[in-house]
């Protein structure tokens, strides 16, 4: 299942997929268009997954199979973070499970993370895997997160509950299931209705360095 759209109000929401939601080029396609969509027509965005995986990150076997690509691959991804990063809204990720490497780099790109309580971890998981973190992918994190929780969270490979994540400021809230995107709703709509073209300028001016790692 790749990612679907609707909306609720104002409030577009992107579900990411019903199984580990890992970054398969056609998943980026969806997304992108999803998002031309979101920008148009709507004042707020939530993302959520289905089950057990909110996502995955990186569909390393897609890199496997197409080494000659990943320079161009990672690219791609990279230029979603930096989207949502300075996208014309607030943005809240709904942790619904496991998020794990890149996947957990695109909660960060949003503006609020929150976190089913009672299942899923958020990791990064780059250190046991042998796979350092790109200059954008760590300015990313580090402009997210106090300086010693970044050094924890990307030296360690910590898997974080979500309370854990919550005392740790990797997430914004923490929910129940069935409350989940109840919570996100609830965080995010006092905040829609502000200009889209200055939400964009404010955030490209707070996260400029970010974006020019990404790029």
């Amino acid at each position: 299942m790749t990612a679907t759209l609707r909306h609720e109000g104002d409030i577009a929401l992107l579900t990411l997929g019903a199984d580990e939601n890992r970054f398969a080029p056609n998943w980026l396609d969806a997304v992108d268009t999803h998002l031309d969509t979101v920008e148009r027509d709507a004042g707020g965005l939530i993302t959520t997954g289905t089950g057990k995986f909110y996502s995955n990150g990186l569909d390393l076997e897609w890199l496997l199979e197409n080494g000659d690509r990943a320079e161009e691959y990672v690219a791609r991804v990279q230029a979603l973070f930096a989207r949502l990063v300075t996208f014309p809204m607030p943005t809240v990720a709904a942790i619904n499970g496991h998020s794990f490497g890149a996947g957990a780099m695109l909660g960060m790109a949003h503006d609020y993370r929150v976190m089913r309580a009672d299942r899923g971890y958020y990791c990064f998981p780059e250190v046991d895997i042998d796979i350092a973190f790109t200059p954008g992918m760590a300015a990313l994190i580090q402009a997210k997160l106090t300086p010693q929780a970044a050094l924890t969270a990307m030296t360690t490979g910590h898997r974080y509950g979500a309370g854990e994540a919550l005392a740790a400021g990797l997430v914004d809230g923490t929910a129940s299931e069935a409350e989940l995107l109840d919570t996100a709703i609830a965080r995010i709509t006092p905040l829609v209705g502000k200009n889209p073209a200055t939400v964009t300028a404010i955030k490209s001016t707070m996260f400029g360095s970010v974006t020019a790692a990404l790029r």
